[in-house]
């Protein structure tokens, strides 16, 4: 690799730092919350008498469990999507090449 691209891809990985870091030092005491919180919130406040007619089977013994399995989720679906593209891209290709 050349040393033009090392020195891109280190200041791509800077900057990803950044953004993560930035907010964590910079925010004190907020509370990150999901949409089905802000969601049992509303219903609330449209009807106080509302119960759930389903309940979690299981609940994650904490917000980082519960944010870690919402990452794991998404770059499980990412890692999908991105095979599922590649398959096709390479499909499309080599189905050319057969015929030329």
């Amino acid at each position: 690799m050349s040393k033009k691209r090392i020195m891109t891809i280190l200041a791509l990985i800077l900057v990803c730092a950044a953004i993560l870091i930035f907010p964590l030092m910079t925010i004190h005491d907020s509370e990150f919350g999901g949409a089905d919180g802000a969601a049992e919130e509303v219903i609330a406040q449209i009807d106080p008498t509302y119960e759930p007619w389903a309940e979690n089977i299981w609940a994650p013994p904490g917000g980082e469990t519960e944010s870690l399995l919402f990452c794991l989720q998404a770059a499980l679906g990412s890692v999908v999507l991105g095979f599922g593209f590649g398959y096709l891209v390479a499909r499309k290709k080599y189905r050319g090449e057969e015929t030329a």
